[in-house]
């Protein structure tokens, strides 16, 4: 099968080496990911599946599916961070912004890491690729809510400068938020002075 992608963000694709020691590659998800993404959820445990969608479910229902299949690298952008090992990848992060459809310049994250590979520094990789390219984009805005008893989703947060503060709507949850400041986008380097 073959995709034809218009808009495809070859700039975002990186390597990282994870505080395990283990070489990450990131990069922008395709629809071909489907599978991955299916076995990348199955992998998480109940808790992190919990904390990344805010409810219960054992397998990721179609609609969900579908939804987060849809990625257009502009409204709505797609990263996973990958391992291979001999002739089969593995899908261990998951970083995903979608652009409010109210305010342009704001967009709503979510992040998703492996049990096995929480607190190897991938959480924190993802977020800043997603952060450049949501700035160089012209999103001014980032923000998110997590559950109030995923501290490390909060620690990462306010690691990378996000102001978290209690859901007045909900207290189960808390709101995430960061301004962006206008950088230069992620493929062009600044010149030598």
């Amino acid at each position: 099968m073959t995709y034809t992608i218009a808009r495809y963000p070859v700039h975002l694709i990186d390597f990282v080496s994870a505080a395990n020691g283990r070489r990450v590659t990131i990069r922008p998800m395709l629809p071909q990911d489907f599978r991955l993404q299916r076995e990348f959820f199955r992998s998480l445990s109940v808790g992190a599946r919990y904390g990344r969608f805010l409810t219960s479910f054992n397998d990721l229902p179609d609609a969900i599916a579908e939804r987060l299949g849809k990625i257009d690298y502009s409204r709505h952008l797609a990263l996973l961070a990958e391992v291979f090992e001999g002739n089969s990848e593995t899908m261990v992060g998951e970083a995903r912004y979608v652009i409010d459809e109210h305010d342009a310049a704001t967009c709503e994250f979510a992040i998703a890491v492996a049990d096995d590979w929480q607190g190897c520094g991938i959480g924190r990789a993802l977020l800043a690729k997603l952060e450049r390219d949501a700035a160089a984009s012209g999103i001014r805005r980032m923000r998110a809510d997590t559950l109030y008893d995923n501290k490390a989703m909060r620690r990462l947060a306010a690691r990378c400068g996000y102001a978290v503060k209690a859901n007045r709507d909900d207290a189960r949850l808390v709101k995430l938020e960061k301004q962006l400041s206008a950088w230069m986008p992620a493929n062009v380097q600044p010149l030598a002075a």
